[in-house]
């Protein structure tokens, strides 16, 4: 069973992005770039969004990377 958290290893600010784009399976850079183009289109109601979530969203823990090679 896959579970939401905030990754620890493709993050750029909170890794929520990373996160979200490792869950759903997508690439995280579009993930990106599509949150900067609907936090400027809503008026700053996505970038509240982004900051809920991140702060409710856990951290991803160490038993839960999908790769054991990504401390390496």
């Amino acid at each position: 069973m896959r579970k939401l958290f905030r990754s620890e290893s493709n993050k750029r600010i909170s890794g929520l992005c990373g996160g979200l784009a490792q869950y759903f399976g997508i690439d995280a850079s579009m993930l990106r770039l599509l949150t900067v183009i609907a936090a400027f289109f809503s008026f700053g109601t996505v970038l509240f969004i982004y900051i809920v979530a991140s702060i409710f969203i856990p951290k991803e823990t160490f038993g839960s990377f999908t790769d054991p090679n990504e401390f390496y």
